[in-house]
């Protein structure tokens, strides 16, 4: 106790004694002092131990430094204020307010168009009505009324109720199940809208008459209140009338009386001045003395642009056409015919109808299509050379042998310049015609061809090719025919499954397209024919017919996507871009039990989700290809699981063309293609 009182009267800053010199209190306590007394007397730095000496020196230390600045910059301060004057601490004050009131704004124009933005949102989300996007079905079937025959419906493809994936027109026939015997009375008529994502129906109007064509895409001008975008019209062509609808509601826009329809709608460029696209149809004189006639609409209002023009044809055969062809001077050319291909100029069927001269983007003339003119009396050019009747003119273009007629910009772009498939006479004569000088760039002999060539791309040439079947003795042949050369590139025998239904393909994303295609089971080319014609006469009823995918990457290689036992009358593709999906859409008669007509079935399958279940078909030829080898399962399953589908709207043009010419060409396409759908 004595050497802590010690050191506690010791004054700060004063240095301790050494350990000679006498202290009183320490002396006196030394008897008493422990071991511990011992060891501090020891030290001499105020009685602490060298730890907390240490300690209390930085303690000490640090406050001298703070305290040092301190009066450093009270000094500093104190300087400034006297070179300043009396009036810097109240600008200071100033440009502090000032800072705060500039940043309180910064805040503010962050924060108002957040909120208004978030405002808008919410207004977006609430109270404007969108449409909800159910989810696609993979696979789905409606029954839609009755099939008398075997005549295929009408069908059409286009967006009806706004959520980006193609919904289905289809005409519907409904027979009345009674005693009486079948006639006019017991037939009732209409067209029906259904749903692409699963089926549902839409919409549906009745009509007076059976619908021979429904075509969609004709522009109204007008925006739908519904879905906030311009409205679009659908085309509806009976025998005696033309009725357009709202797309979306199926409500008459405007109703046209034209007499004996025979032909579906082509869509022109506008004749009248009135920015709406006009209508050509062919039809039946009126005086019986002529062959044909052909009659321009008006698009706006159905009005007849003046008098129909009749025409006079040497041949007599299968209606073709009409079609629009523009050529690369951008002259118009419709051609049509009975039998044979004629064409005439759009300025000629103007002048002749209203007795006026056509705009001047309408009264051009292609020099060396005028010199194929019989005579110069003569408004007609020759365009078919064969001797045989013409069956089938489609433009060369993959893709439009499915277009289903529709009167949208861009498939009319398509067909308008590109080269000209020609399929004439029973013996079934090919060519492609040169759109440039309408001669025949190659010609292939072929047997009986029933249905229109399917366009696809099977090489990587740009120049789409042509799948074609060819029925001959209970067996069917498909063939895949370079559209360049005219020369095969595969073919496979099948039975055949008694029935004729158009062929497609499916552009995939790699730049090769699928062929889909009915047929029975393959054969072989060395089997019997006689003996499969009549293994498959006396097979049992009812016939299995098989829908085949194939792909050019495994030519030995084919998919069963689905079979069926109805009698599939007519098919057509169906894209969804956002899922890169595609769906094969069929109207099929299924017989029904009782007195009652067979039954119409829409059926939609969705090529990826039936790929994924397919069955794999090993071609029973395959041997022929000695180089390659049998692909195994795993790997077949992983390509073709992979595989994506696209819509091309712009393709090549003629094949004699220089690469960088085409490129240009479809540059140039492509453009007018973007700024017609602005």
């Amino acid at each position: 106790m004595a050497a802590a009182l010690s050191r506690a009267l010791k004054l700060p800053g004063k240095k301790g004694s050494d350990l000679g010199e006498y202290d009183p209190l320490t002396q006196a306590d030394s008897e008493d002092e422990t071991e511990d007394d011992d060891l501090v007397l020891n030290y001499p730095r105020n009685g602490l131990s060298p730890a907390v000496a240490d300690l209390r020196d930085e303690e000490e230390e640090f406050d001298e430094e703070e305290e040092w600045r301190a009066q450093r910059l009270q000094r500093e301060g104190a300087g400034h204020v006297e070179e300043a004057g009396p009036g810097r601490s109240q600008g200071g004050d100033s440009e502090e307010k000032a800072a705060r009131v500039r940043g309180a704004v910064r805040t503010a124009a962050f924060l108002l168009p957040l909120s208004c933005a978030a405002l808008l949102v919410l207004l977006c989300a609430f109270l404007i009505p969108c449409p909800q996007g159910a989810p696609h079905q993979p696979q789905w079937e409606r029954e839609l009324g009755d099939v008398g025959g075997v005549t295929s419906p009408p069908l059409a493809l286009w967006d009806v109720d706004g959520d980006g994936l193609e919904d289905v027109l289809i005409g519907v026939t409904n027979i009345s199940n009674d005693s009486q015997p079948m006639n006019a009375q017991s037939k009732e008529f209409s067209v029906s809208a259904v749903s692409g994502v699963g089926g549902q129906l839409l919409w549906t109007r009745p009509l007076r008459e059976p619908l021979f064509s429904v075509q969609c895409g004709l522009q109204t001008g007008s925006t739908d209140p519904l879905w906030r975008k311009p409205s679009s019209a659908c085309v509806l062509i009976s025998s005696g009338h033309i009725i357009t609808v709202n797309a979306s509601t199926g409500r008459t826009w405007w109703t046209a009386a034209v007499g004996d329809v025979e032909s579906h709608a082509v869509l022109l460029p506008d004749l009248d001045g009135d920015a709406f696209p006009d209508l050509l149809i062919a039809t039946l004189p009126a005086d019986q003395v002529s062959d044909l006639a052909l009659v321009l609409i008006s698009g706006r209002s159905g009005a007849l642009i003046g008098r129909p023009v009749n025409f006079n044809l040497t041949a007599q055969g299968k209606l073709i056409g009409p079609l629009l062809h523009e050529t690369l001077k951008g002259a118009y050319y419709v051609l049509f015919g009975l039998g044979t291909v004629e064409g005439v100029s759009l300025s000629f069927i103007y002048s002749q109808a209203t007795g006026g001269t056509a705009a001047s983007r309408v009264s051009l003339k292609e020099p060396s299509w005028e010199r194929l003119r019989k005579s110069n009396s003569s408004s007609l050019i020759h365009i078919s050379s064969a001797s045989e009747q013409v069956e089938f003119l489609l433009p060369l273009v993959a893709g439009l042998c499915h277009q289903h007629n529709n009167l949208d910009s861009a498939s009319v772009l398509n067909s308008s310049r590109s080269d000209w498939i020609l399929l004439s006479g029973a013996s079934g004569q090919l060519s492609v015609l040169r759109e440039s000088d309408t001669h025949t760039a190659w010609s292939l002999g072929l047997a009986a061809i029933h249905t229109r060539p399917a366009l696809g791309h099977f090489n990587d040439d740009g120049v789409p090719d042509l799948l074609i079947h060819q029925s001959t003795n209970g067996v069917r042949k498909v063939q895949i025919i370079d559209g360049a050369r005219g020369r095969s590139l595969w073919e496979a025998g099948f039975v055949c499954p008694r029935l004729a239904v158009e062929d497609s393909s499916v552009l995939t994303t790699s730049g090769q397209s699928v062929f889909l295609f009915w047929a029975g089971d393959p054969i072989s080319q060395a089997q019997n024919v006689t003996k499969v014609t009549n293994q498959a006469a006396a097979a049992a009823e009812p016939v299995l017919r098989k829908l085949f995918l194939f792909h050019p990457y495994y030519p030995t290689i084919l998919l069963q996507l689905s079979s069926t036992t109805d009698t599939v009358l007519t098919a057509t593709v169906s894209y969804q871009p956002q899922q890169k999906d595609a769906s094969y859409i069929s109207v099929s008669s299924r017989p029904t039990s009782g007195r009652r007509p067979a039954a119409q079935l829409l059926k939609s399958l969705s090529l990826r989700a039936a790929i994924a279940a397919a069955q794999i078909v090993q071609l029973p030829d395959a041997s022929r290809d000695a180089g390659s080898a049998k692909p195994a399962a795993f790997h077949l399953n992983k390509f073709f699981r992979r595989l994506s589908f696209k819509q091309v709207r712009v393709t090549l043009l003629d094949p004699p063309l220089d690469e960088r010419m085409k490129l240009l060409i479809c540059f140039m396409m492509m453009t007018r293609v973007n700024t017609s759908s602005l």
